[in-house]
């Protein structure tokens, strides 16, 4: 396991600040579209004030669609409630450098309301919620999340302008796993995963993929709530960084027709002795809690759809024979199912490849501990492995639209024993704003196809 000791102590900003070389704190935290939202703070006002204090922030950034409109439906936030504040708590042990921006330090906070309970809707907090819950059995999840991001030669800015088509790919064909492809990109790359290093992630290796200029920055597994924190950071600062550059890239789970962007979420339990639960004595060297979790998987893949795929374009992943998964079924190192069972021993785990690379870390990991919770405390038992091509199998088949995802979670009996009616209904209501949105757009394919010839 990576060292649980803080990248950067308290004390040690102190001295930093006085001597001038840190400035300004940024003190963030996840938003429902997984996206740090907070202040930069002068970083003497910080120490002085918001440390022991906190800040605040406007409640309606828990209840705006991906372009910060205000939208009706949302129970915590709206024009009736005045749209008012709540607390944002630093968490100390998410203290780090931010090298890619000069004399920055940077918290991850928790909010609460102004009676200092917790904001439930809030994704760190559900997602703190299911590990105390896993934490009451004597287990913690570990996680490992592999993110997926396209590469293009334009800015932002020039991409905004272009409409964001015809930019062009920082590689011209499929390079996956091909060191002359990376090395196309390699300063851009190479700057990611150094100063990633330097903000206290452990970088572990980067590579090509298929779809031209694209590419994977992997990272060591950890604690749960500290990936989910440490995803939301690279993917902020992988965008600054390559905005600095001259360049962009994008997470987006399907930017074009070819391979989409992926981000495979890799969990494993380990007890209060630091052992993987996982393995055991079982067939496949699997223990009897990891059968139970897997089968809790398959139990709520459906229903929990919208934690993995939570956007009208992530659903336009999941094709046959394209990597990314069709079918609710497992199997052994098997790439056609939606769960592969990898490892052995210590390294005994479970992929879900159901999210793309918008996935909000912390919904999702979220959704797989409850997922696993159900299928323990039910005892659920796990079906037959797929020793097969999943995609051609007789099997659920993973919604095809973000509509069926938010009709299954919303009528979900699991949901609702494990997440409360309260998140529930605010991921519902997230869905329906983004449903309601699409539906009301005209699209450059339906001008294509009717301009001229309807």
């Amino acid at each position: 396991m990576a060292d649980r000791t803080p990248p950067l102590g308290i004390e040690e900003l102190r001295a930093l600040v006085a001597s001038g070389e840190i400035d300004t704190v940024v003190l963030a935290f996840p938003d429902m579209q997984g996206r740090l939202q907070g202040k930069r703070f002068a970083a003497r006002f910080f120490l002085d004030d918001v440390l022991e204090h906190g800040t605040e922030g406007c409640n309606y950034l828990l209840a705006v669609d991906a372009e910060m409109n205000t939208v009706e439906g949302y129970a915590m936030s709206s024009w009736d409630r005045g749209y008012g504040d709540f607390a944002m708590h630093p968490d100390l042990s998410t203290l780090r450098r931010v090298p890619w921006n000069e004399g920055t330090a940077m918290l991850i906070a928790d909010l609460a309301w102004n009676d200092s309970s917790p904001v439930v809707a809030a994704p760190r907090q559900i997602l703190r919620r299911q590990l105390d819950r896993l934490a009451e059995l004597g287990y913690t999840a570990n996680v490992g999340t592999e993110l997926e991001f396209i590469v293009f030669k334009d800015t932002y800015e020039q991409a905004w302008d272009a409409g964001y088509k015809a930019l062009t790919p920082a590689n011209q064909y499929n390079i996956d796993y091909s060191v002359l492809g990376t090395g196309r990109i390699e300063p851009l790359l190479r700057r990611i995963r150094n100063e990633m290093a330097a903000a206290g992630l452990v970088v572990e290796s980067a590579k090509g993929e298929c779809n031209p200029g694209q590419h994977e920055i992997v990272f060591r597994y950890d604690d749960a709530l500290v990936t989910c924190d440490q995803h939301a950071i690279y993917k902020t600062g992988a965008k600054e960084i390559a905005s600095q550059e001259g360049v962009s890239l994008t997470f987006m789970a399907k930017y074009n027709e070819a391979e989409g962007n992926s981000c495979h979420i890799h969990l494993s339990l380990a007890d209060a002795d630091g052992t993987n639960a996982m393995a055991g004595d079982g067939p496949g060297g699997m223990s009897s809690v990891m059968r139970h979790f897997l089968a809790g998987q398959l139990a709520a893949l459906r229903e929990f759809s919208l934690l993995y795929a939570p956007n009208i374009n992530s659903y336009k992943r999941f094709r046959p024979g394209s990597f990314a998964p069709t079918a609710a079924a497992w199997g052994y190192d098997n790439r056609t199912c939606a769960l592969r069972v990898v490892g052995h021993g210590r390294s005994m785990r479970f992929e879900n490849r159901l999210p793309g690379g918008d996935v909000n870390p912390h919904l999702a990991v979220a959704g797989l501990v409850a997922a696993g919770l159900h299928g323990i405390e039910q005892k659920l038992e796990l079906p037959d492995e797929c020793t097969g091509n999943a995609y051609t199998g007789e099997y659920a088949h993973v919604p095809t639209t973000l509509r069926e995802a938010a009709e299954l979670w919303e009528n979900s009996a699991i949901a609702k024993a494990a997440f409360g009616d309260e998140v529930v209904a605010h991921y519902s209501n997230m869905a329906r704003v983004e449903l309601d949105a699409f539906d009301s757009a005209v699209t450059d394919w339906e001008l294509r196809r009717s301009f001229e010839r309807m």
